[in-house]
């Protein structure tokens, strides 16, 4: 459901906390060093932020903290779905990409839902660190973040985990996959 306003209603609010608080709570080596009361102090101040989290959470990412950022100090969220996020799949890379389709275009691309919930697609450092913290996209991949020369050449980059191995790999950006998604972070 499109919000242009970008906030929460005071039940959604509350409701997304508890979801939050309890994931949170229920996966505590995600992010260790890091207590809830600062964590919902933070999300309190940024009524935006929390509209990116039910975003997040609409659309399948089960967001959770995966830590600090060690610069700003700012909490990292991510989307810790065991799948590529169900809500964000059958994308293409970006607009280029999905401008070069001449027919059987996608609904949409990564690069663009993510700019419209107000998250940061994974980069690779990220997505091998998520892996760290469980065993993700078993059966699914997700976008990365594409450096600009392999983007400019017509590339795009995308992770999985197969055989317990983190596996980068490249595919045209203007492809797209019913188990292709994309995961993303948000900083609060």
């Amino acid at each position: 459901m499109k919000n242009d306003k970008k906030e929460l209603s005071a039940e959604g609010r509350d409701e997304l906390l508890k979801t939050l608080k309890a994931r949170f709570e229920k996966n505590k080596g995600r992010h260790k060093d890091i207590e809830w009361a600062d964590v919902q102090a933070r999300l309190e101040k940024r009524p935006e932020k929390l509209w990116s989290l039910d975003q997040m959470e609409l659309t399948g990412g089960e967001p959770d903290v995966i830590g600090r950022d060690e610069k700003t100090g700012e909490i990292i969220f991510c989307d810790c779905s065991p799948e590529s996020p169900k809500g964000r799949r059958s994308l293409c890379y970006d607009r280029d990409a999905w401008n070069f389709r001449k027919e059987h275009k996608p609904e949409n691309t990564a690069l663009d839902v993510a700019a419209e919930i107000g998250v940061e697609i994974l980069d690779e450092e990220t997505y091998r660190y998520l892996q760290t913290l469980g065993k993700f996209d078993l059966k699914t991949s997700s976008w990365v973040r594409t450096p600009a020369d392999i983007r400019k050449l017509g590339g795009a980059v995308f992770c999985d985990r197969r055989y317990d191995t983190v596996f980068y790999y490249h595919n045209g950006a203007e492809s797209y996959y019913a188990a292709r998604g994309f995961r993303g972070t948000l900083k609060v």
